[in-house]
């Protein structure tokens, strides 16, 4: 059994070429991940699969639970091929967009094969292609063109992105390529998806229709129209993704950070897993060392309180997968033990209703500070008492008893958990002498040391903790 016990906070990392055999999967997991990421933007689906078999290898060798997250491509939107490979837009120059994928008549016509960006886009509209590097306005639309003025210059080429801020297209977030990997996903047995180009709540609903309870459903916050209705969208998925490298692009970039905490915070109000993702050790690509503003990034997440904070390009195709996993470890442990972490993390602590459910997972948290408890042991069928208990935050770990594989899995991505599977429990006492021995078994308590127990009558009915205790472990 491989019990991870020395931070709160989780990191997922993203499999790739540089971390796609056996043996690297390990290395990465004892180095410190707890949920790897399948990015189906790139990769076969045999390449997706052969990853997935070598974690539930690995997750069976070590006895333990790994989660795995299914990120979905989602709509591309692209330029298509100029008439001479490359555009230089000088400032003020006037161009015009062209729909369609052929390359334009003239020299400063764009192909755009998008219909939707021409029936959305009004007057006074940016548009952004590669990145934000260059930013155009638009002039005049119709069924076939816009007309636009470079309002920042630069050079594009073939088929770069474009990015539309402050408009809706009415596009689903979910492709044909995107519902054929979602299937072949939920048969491998994921244990999330992560859904791409959301604009509303109306994406999530769709999403939901198809995913049902196979697997737990992230938002990816990626869209200036996401945020306007947030509250929709949490309450709709199981877990958001603040998606910081779009929605940088598409919202000025002083407002990132903000944006980052008022996520977090959501998120933590409704009990549900915030991902921090994007550049976040980006430097160690080819470095085997972060730069400081990359550590004060990450540290920075963790004191806003994310749930998991997350590795791209640095675990998927960088020279240093290992090094990435291992710094990025010691900085959440290190930000954990600081000073001000604690009082940041109680400052911030949301208000919550008062039902006996939240007042149970509450009240747990605080007579665990107050009698130095080692652990708190929680029963759980849906992961939701856990989960309650995770928002208030202790300064303990959070032993999470189930006897849901699924929820085992997609506990690692819930700050502070520790899962475990067992079996179904039937009494009272039952769950007592289970807690007690898990809590000494686990190594997260000693025999005699006082704990607490969380649990709901009746047993394995989701949602209804309702029952606090004090024993001892043994």
């Amino acid at each position: 059994m491989f019990i991870r016990s020395n931070r709160r906070a989780k990191i997922v990392a993203t499999v790739g070429p540089a971390s796609s055999s056996p043996a690297m999967l390990r290395s990465l997991f004892l180095a410190g991940v707890d949920t790897f990421r399948l990015n189906f933007s790139h990769g076969s689906r045999d390449d997706h699969a052969a990853v997935y078999r070598h974690i539930r290898a690995l997750e069976k060798e070590l006895g333990t639970s790994i989660g795995i997250l299914q990120d979905l491509q989602g709509p591309k939107i692209r330029i298509g091929v100029l008439q001479e490979g490359r555009l230089e837009l000088a400032k003020d120059a006037e161009i015009r967009f062209v729909c369609g994928s052929e390359p334009g008549r003239g020299l400063t016509d764009i192909p755009l094969p998008h219909r939707e960006i021409f029936a959305a886009v009004k007057p006074g509209d940016d548009l952004l292609i590669d990145d934000g590097r260059v930013r155009v306005r638009a002039l005049g639309v119709s069924d076939e063109f816009i007309d636009a003025k470079v309002i920042v210059a630069g050079t594009i080429s073939n088929r770069k992105g474009v990015n539309l801020p402050g408009t809706v297209l009415d596009i689903s977030p979910l492709t044909p390529k995107d519902r054929k990997d979602l299937e072949f996903g939920l048969e491998l047995g994921v244990d999330w998806i992560a859904l791409s180009f959301v604009q509303t709540a109306r994406d999530m609903i769709e999403a939901r229709s198809l995913v049902s309870d196979r697997a737990g459903l992230i938002a990816k916050i990626e869209k200036p129209s996401a945020l306007d209705e947030i509250g929709d969208i949490v309450a709709l998925s199981d877990a958001i993704m603040v998606a910081r490298g779009d929605l940088g692009v598409e919202i000025p970039p002083e407002d990132v950070p903000g944006r980052q905490k008022e996520l977090i915070r959501a998120c933590r109000i409704a009990a549900k897993p915030v991902i921090v993702a994007t550049q976040m050790l980006d430097s160690m690509v080819t470095s085997p060392t972060p730069t400081r503003a990359e550590a004060s990034d990450v540290a920075g997440a963790i004191y806003d309180g994310a749930d998991a904070v997350m590795l791209s390009a640095e675990s998927a195709t960088g020279a240093f997968p290992i090094e990435t996993v291992e710094i990025m470890s010691r900085i959440i442990e290190k930000t954990e033990k600081h000073t001000f972490y604690r009082p940041i993390l109680e400052a911030t602590e949301p208000q919550i209703a008062h039902t006996p459910p939240h007042a149970v997972a509450t009240a747990a948290a605080d007579v665990a500070i107050a009698l130095k408890a080692p652990v708190i042991v929680a029963f759980t069928v849906s992961g939701t008492t856990a989960s309650r208990i995770s928002r208030a935050r202790p300064p303990l770990p959070i032993l999470a008893l189930t006897p849901s594989e699924q929820t085992a899995r997609q506990l690692g991505l819930m700050w502070g958990v520790v899962s475990l599977l067992s079996p179904t429990i039937d009494t009272y006492e039952q769950s007592v002498d289970r807690a007690t021995q898990a809590a000494v078994q686990t190594g997260l308590a000693e025999k005699g040391d006082q704990i607490v127990v969380v649990t709901g009558f009746p047993f394995a009915t989701a949602g209804s903790t309702n029952n606090l205790r004090v024993t001892q472990a043994g």
